[in-house]
């Protein structure tokens, strides 16, 4: 990036390394050799003329404020040009807060003999923060499109410009001036600049990797799947290499236990919103049937009632595979810990009152499957379909229906064997514990025993009939009308 371009823009997910990438470009434009012995670029750097030179950096960190508050991002703005103009003996006057950075920019290369290094971290913090306030949203878009025409209009004395965000800018975005801004966030050689990769983790962790195997009572081999299947996942790329979340897998082996940490530090409210009322079928994600191309992937704008460009950027999908034919994307969770934790906020918003000790809960319904205890399950269901608001009249019921029953199994699969087909003519639903097995086939406008007759005639319990586990057939109907579970018949 250093040698070959000025202007570039990265997109990540939050807590994936951007604002420590960025205080690194910051010490090399710094010039602060030491802080880099032992590393690479200390050798590929030997020859540059241009090398551990120090130039003038100005650095916006927007992550920091509370910009709920009106007037935050302008503070912020001016605190900044107020530091670098007492550095660079640059007078405030009352020119505007534009004006003010383009005379900076031109005093401090006139002050060194050396171009500019713009670094502008979380540059959507202003922006994505105050979402649920349309008028301050545009009133920060506003500032920010006004205060970097400095960067345009100054370009003669720039050397290299780095924005980093969770969200992609689109056109008619803030940086719109910006002609040359190199968007690296879909780039192949960029592709594991942020996060940790699999040689990565296996080179520099296997002593953390052992005591936390260790700890866990676990084999090594079983410690660095459990890794995979939480942590790992995503790609930036067409076919790239996958990388861990480096926020998770750091605390994980720091806490030597597996947890969702990442997901934690951030319920994506606004987003499971924005699935529910655009009516998605979970299953396309989950199944990974969901498709897009890198132009669709690479602009959002906040009045798109459209989540999925979001939910790809801010790293609850991530590319599953690439079609080079059809040059199409397909998308999915990148891992466990995302797909338990969207799916856990996603299902309140489609039932009322799932949360722990209603007997509705993931948690209730768990205990029901692994004690053999139907009849319990049956009022579990229940209580779930009663619980749908009558105001959820956006979408048709069969869309509740058929996601309530999906979110519920595929959040069982956490704890017991699940398998779902729900896109075929097979079993609904089959569920397995060490002691039994469930068989499910649910009905909508149908009845119970049309539900059991199919599992008879189709022959779905004849796999289990040497199995000593105890077998349920469970044939299920709801009605639409009246948006309710009307029978639940067992065979045993």
């Amino acid at each position: 990036m250093a040698h070959n371009g000025k202007q570039y823009f990265l997109s990540r997910p939050r807590r994936f390394g951007k604002s420590l990438l960025t205080s690194t470009l910051k010490s090399y434009w710094l010039g602060k050799k030491e802080l880099f012995e032992g590393l690479a670029i200390k050798d590929l750097e030997k020859d540059s003329p241009d090398a551990w030179k120090e130039y003038p950096v100005f650095h916006f960190d927007f992550d920091k404020d509370n910009f709920k508050v009106p007037g935050t991002l302008e503070n912020v703005l001016d605190t900044h040009l107020e530091e670098w103009e007492k550095t660079y003996t640059c007078e405030k006057g009352s020119k505007s807060l534009a004006l003010r950075f383009q005379a900076l920019i031109k005093k401090a290369h006139e002050k060194t003999g050396l171009r500019c290094v713009i670094l502008v971290d979380e540059y959507d913090k202003p922006l994505l923060s105050v979402m649920d306030d349309k008028d301050l949203e545009e009133h920060n878009k506003e500032i920010f499109k006004g205060f970097f025409t400095a960067l345009k209009s100054s370009d003669a004395y720039i050397k290299f410009v780095f924005i980093t965000g969770v969200t992609k800018f689109s056109k008619g975005s803030i940086f719109s001036d910006l002609n040359h801004l190199d968007d690296i966030s879909m780039n192949m050689d960029y592709a594991g600049i942020c996060g940790i990769s699999e040689d990565e983790l296996q080179e520099y962790f296997v002593p953390y990797i052992q005591r936390m195997a260790d700890t866990q009572n676990i084999p090594y081999g079983e410690c660095l799947s459990l890794f995979r299947r939480n942590y790992d996942g995503y790609h930036f790329f067409q076919n790239s290499e996958g990388v861990y979340n480096p926020f998770s897998l750091l605390k994980a082996l720091k806490g030597k236990s597996f947890g969702s940490y990442w997901f934690e530090t951030g319920t994506p409210t606004f987003l499971v919103k924005k699935v529910k009322s655009a009516v998605i079928d979970i299953r396309d994600i989950t199944n990974k049937t969901l498709y897009a191309t890198d132009e669709y992937l690479s602009n959002y704008r906040g009045d798109d009632d459209d989540p999925i460009p979001m939910l790809y950027q801010t790293g609850y999908l991530s590319i599953s595979g690439y079609d080079a034919r059809r040059r199409r994307y397909t998308l999915g969770f990148p891992n466990e810990e995302v797909k338990y934790g969207f799916l856990n906020c996603l299902l309140p918003e489609y039932v009322k009152d799932t949360g722990a000790g209603t007997g509705k809960d993931i948690f209730s319904i768990d205990d029901y499957v692994e004690n053999g205890e139907p009849d319990k399950l049956r009022d579990a269901f229940t209580a779930l379909f009663a619980s749908i608001p009558y105001t959820a009249n956006d979408a048709p019921f069969e869309h509740y229906f058929q996601t309530v029953i999906y979110l519920v199994f595929t959040l069982l699969e956490q704890y017991v064997h699940v398998e779902q087909h729900t896109y075929t003519g097979r079993i609904d639903c089959t569920v397995e514990t060490d002691d039994y097995v469930y068989l499910f086939e649910f009905k909508r406008d149908g009845s119970a025993d049309e539900a059991l007759a199919q599992i008879e005639k189709n022959g779905y319990a004849l796999p289990y009939e040497a199995d000593p586990r105890k077998l349920f057939k469970i044939g299920v109907s709801f009605n639409s009308e009246n948006r309710m579970l009307e029978e639940w018949k067992i065979e045993e």
